[in-house]
C-alpha cells in the first residue's frame, strides 16, 4: 500500500498541477505543498478537474462493457483486462487486469478527493461553488469506495490524506465502508443544485448513486425511498431516443444522465476508443442467451410469440436488440458515405456491440479521437431500482408497475401483465435490466448480488467448448492484488485465495 500511495500521490500531482512545477514539496514526496497551490479559485477549479480525470481510465469509462463479458451476455475476444480468465474462473491475487485495476485506480480516486477535501477551505473563492465542488468530490469519493465494496467487500477507508506511515492499515468491514459511502452522499445530497447534470455531479446523481448503493446493500424500503426522490423530483426523465443517448450527438444536455465519465475532443479523448475496441476489433460478441432474452413486440419470449422468426430474428423484436446488438453481415455507414463492415475471422459470435459505437468517427483507428461519455447512471436505471427496492419492500403495487412500464412504453413495448405475484414480477424487473441496461457493465455485478452467479455462469460454455467456473466460496470476491498483499502486512487476504 505503502508503493501505491507514493504512486498514486505523485500521479494526483501530475494531474492536479500540470501547469506547476513546484505542486509538491519534492521533501517529502507524500506531502502536498502549502506555498504554491490551493490559493485562487483557479486552483481549485483545475484541482477538481484533476478529481473528475480520475474517471477516465479502466473501471470507471466504456472498458466497464468488458464486465458483461464476465456474464452470459458476452464473450470477449481477447486478453483485455484477463476478463477472459475471471470469466472462467481463474482468479488468484497474481491474476493482474481487473482484479488490479479496479482496486489501484479507485484508491487513486480516493486519493484524490481526500487530497481535495482537506485543502479547499484553503482556496479563497466564491462559497457557494466552493460548497458545490465539496459535495461533488463527496460524491466522487462515495463512488470509487462503494465499486471497491462491489469487488473486494471490506477494504481499507481513509477519510484523509495520510502518511506513508499511517497507510497499512487492515481492511475495514464493509458495513462500515458503506456507512461512510453513505454519510458522503448525504452531505453531497445537501450541498449539490437539484438540475439537470451537464458535466458536474448534481443533486440527482447522488441521490441515485445512494439508491443504489442501498439496493446493493439488501436495504429495499430505503433503497425505493431514495429512488424515488430523484422520480418525484421531475428533473430527470427518460430520452425520446434511446440509440443517441450513446453517441457523443445525443448526450449534451440529455434529461436521462445523471452522470457519466466525460471526454471532449480535441484534448480529452478516449485513448483505445469503444469505436476501435468495440466497432472495428469487436472485443466481445454476443451470446445467444442474451440475444434470445429480448421479447418479440407482443410482450412474448421468443418461445411462446408466434411473431418470431428464426430466419430474420430481428423482425418483430424489441427494439433494444437493434440499439443494443450489430449483427456482424450489418455495414457501419458514416452520414458521409464512409462503411466498414467487420471481418468474421477470429470472431466468437456474429453479435456485435452497437451501443457506443459511432459511423460518424469512421474509418476508425487506434487514432481515431472518440469522445462519446460513458454514462454511469441514467434514469432508467432510477426506475428500475425503484422497481425492484419497492417490489422486494412491498410487493408489486402500482407504483412498481408504472416504473417498469414507463422503461418499456420508450421503446414501444407492451405493459407488463397485470396480476404478477412479487416472485414473477422480481422476474420481469431481472429481464428488464437485462435488456435495457445490455452491454452497459451492470449484468456482473446484478448477477453477484442476486446470489445467483453460481447457478448462471457454470452454464456458460465458452467457444471452443471451455465450460466456464464459479467457486461460491470465494468467487463472490475479488482477491486482493498480491501486490498490496505484499506491502500491506495488515492487509488479511479474502477467503479462498
Amino acid at each position: 500500500m505503502k508503493k501505491f500511495l507514493i504512486i498514486s500521490l505523485v500521479s494526483t500531482a501530475s494531474f492536479l498541477l500540470t501547469a506547476c512545477q513546484d505542486f509538491l514539496d519534492k521533501n517529502p514526496l507524500d506531502q502536498l505543498s502549502n506555498q504554491t497551490f490551493w490559493t485562487t479559485e483557479k486552483d481549485a477549479d483545475m484541482a477538481i478537474a484533476g478529481v473528475y480525470s480520475q474517471l477516465l481510465g479502466l473501471t470507471y469509462d466504456h472498458h466497464r462493457m468488458d464486465w458483461d463479458a464476465l456474464t452470459d451476455d458476452f464473450f470477449l475476444f481477447g486478453t483485455y483486462q484477463r476478463v477472459d480468465n475471471i470469466a472462467k474462473g481463474i482468479i488468484e491475487p497474481t491474476t493482474g487486469g481487473l482484479v488490479s485495476t479496479a482496486y489501484l485506480e479507485s484508491y487513486k480516486g480516493v486519493t484524490a478527493c481526500n487530497i481535495f477535501l482537506a485543502n479547499i477551505d484553503r482556496v479563497t473563492m466564491d462559497e457557494a461553488k466552493k460548497n458545490r465542488y465539496k459535495g461533488e468530490v463527496l460524491y466522487l469519493r462515495a463512488l470509487f469506495y462503494f465499486t471497491l465494496t462491489e469487488f473486494y467487500g471490506g477494504v481499507p477507508l481513509y477519510t484523509k490524506p495520510i502518511t506513508l506511515a499511517e497507510a497499512a492499515v487492515k481492511q475495514s468491514p464493509k458495513a462500515t465502508v458503506i456507512e461512510q459511502v453513505l454519510k458522503d452522499l448525504d452531505e453531497a445530497i445537501a450541498l449539490l443544485p437539484a438540475t439537470l447534470y451537464t458535466s458536474h455531479a448534481v443533486k440527482g446523481s447522488a441521490q441515485a448513486l445512494k439508491a443504489k448503493v442501498l439496493l446493493h446493500n439488501g436495504k429495499w424500503q430505503e433503497a425505493a425511498d431514495a429512488a424515488n426522490l430523484v422520480i418525484q423530483s421531475k428533473v430527470f426523465k427518460l430520452a425520446t431516443d434511446y440509440q443517441t443517448m450513446f453517441l457523443t450527438k445525443g448526450q449534451t444536455n440529455n434529461p436521462e444522465i445523471l452522470f457519466s465519465a466525460r471526454y471532449l475532443n480535441p484534448d480529452r479523448y478516449s485513448l483505445e476508443s469503444p469505436d476501435m475496441k468495440y466497432g472495428n476489433a469487436a472485443a466481445i460478441n454476443g451470446s445467444q442467451n442474451f440475444v434470445d432474452e429480448f421479447e418479440c413486440t407482443d410482450g412474448l419470449p421468443i418461445s411462446q410469440s408466434p411473431l418470431y422468426d428464426k430466419t430474420a430474428y430481428k423482425k418483430n423484436r424489441d427494439p433494444r436488440l437493434d440499439y443494443t446488438i450489430r449483427d456482424i453481415k450489418e455495414q457501419l455507414v458514416s452520414s458521409t458515405g464512409v462503411k466498414f463492415t467487420n471481418a468474421a475471422a477470429g470472431i466468437y459470435t456474429s453479435y456485435l456491440v452497437r451501443k457506443y459505437v459511432d459511423p460518424e468517427n469512421l474509418p476508425f483507428s487506434y487514432s481515431t479521437r472518440s469522445d462519446q461519455d460513458y454514462i454511469l447512471t441514467r434514469y432508467a436505471e432510477v426506475l428500475l431500482i425503484y422497481a425492484e427496492a419497492k417490489n422486494e419492500a412491498t410487493g408489486p403495487d402500482q407504483s412498481v408497475y408504472d416504473a417498469v412500464n414507463a422503461v418499456r412504453a420508450r421503446v414501444k413495448m407492451p405493459a407488463l401483465p397485470t396480476g404478477l405475484t412479487q416472485a414473477t414480477m422480481r422476474d420481469r424487473i431481472r429481464h428488464e435490466r437485462r435488456v435495457e441496461l445490455g452491454a452497459e457493465g451492470y449484468r456482473y455485478l446484478d448477477i453477484k448480488r442476486w446470489k445467483i452467479a453460481e447457478k448462471v455462469i457454470p452454464g456458460i460454455v465458452d467457444p471452443g467448448g471451455v465450460l466456464r467456473k464459479f467457486d461460491p466460496a470465494k468467487h463472490y470476491l475479488f482477491p486482493f492484488p498480491q501486490s498490496e498483499i505484499d506491502i500491506n502486512k495488515n492487509l488479511t487476504q479474502n477467503p479462498g485465495y
